[in-house]
């Protein structure tokens, strides 16, 4: 698989990734490594080696360069769900699939916005649809920005199935949590529980707490409200 990749790498677009993904040091991403695969070409590797063994995914997901991992959790997604698929409902395969996800999230290996928003919907968020959800209010507490992201990006699952309720959960803990990646989750979500749940209940969920959000947050949170009313929130901002 790792040939795979290096066969279509790109030098240049590798050091456009550098940049991009915030590999600096002191920024999020520091000291990534990129190879410079795009996501399409990505994904086209990791739809080859769909029925790669768990533990080889394992390999790939403690792996230095960003695109084994990006492909390891695209395998990871595609297993679940077959798991999960009407050829046939398979729970332990599920239970290991997410086992492995949640041991790379705590190892660290899923550290940067794309690895998080590419899997934990597909992965964790199905996985909790119908039973208690207390792991994700444990990975919002979190030191770790990327679990904390992974909390946020999981209830997405449930916004999609119309409850908007552990969102919103997670959004009251996450209210004073001004790292960007977690205000551009935390108002990416509200935002999406108005247009797919209930726009009346992004509206109460401002009414009550728009002046705790920073203003990354709530402008991602309003955007698809009228001006008038993005100007009435935003002007409750602390």
């Amino acid at each position: 698989m790792a040939a795979a990749l290096a066969e279509i790498a790109d030098p240049d677009a590798a050091v456009q990734f550098r940049r991009f993904f915030k590999t600096g040091p002191g920024e999020y991403g520091a000291g990534d490594v990129f190879l410079g695969v795009r996501v399409p070409e990505s994904r086209a590797v990791a739809k080859r080696f769909a029925a790669l063994p768990l533990d080889q995914v394992d390999a790939l997901l403690d792996s230095p360069t960003h695109e084994e991992r990006f492909v390891g959790l695209v395998i990871l997604n595609t297993q679940f769900a077959r798991a999960s698929g009407a050829r046939g409902f398979d729970a332990d395969a599920r239970a290991r699939i997410v086992e492995s996800y949640l041991a790379a999230v705590r190892r660290g290996r899923v550290n940067n916005w794309d690895l998080v928003d590419v899997s934990a919907e597909n992965i964790v968020g199905p996985w909790l649809l119908d039973r208690p959800r207390d792991l994700l209010f444990e990975l919002a507490r979190a030191d770790s920005l990327w679990e904390r992201r992974v909390a946020l990006l999981s209830s997405f699952a449930f916004i999609k199935a119309g409850d908007a309720s552990t969102t919103f959960a997670l959004a009251q803990r996450l209210l004073d949590d001004r790292r960007d990646l977690i205000q551009k989750a935390l108002g990416w979500m509200l935002r999406e529980v108005g247009k797919r749940v209930d726009r009346g209940l992004l509206i109460g969920f401002l009414d009550e707490h728009a002046a705790e959000l920073g203003r990354t947050a709530l402008s991602y949170a309003t955007e698809h409200l009228t001006p008038a009313e993005r100007a009435h929130y935003r002007a409750a901002t602390r």
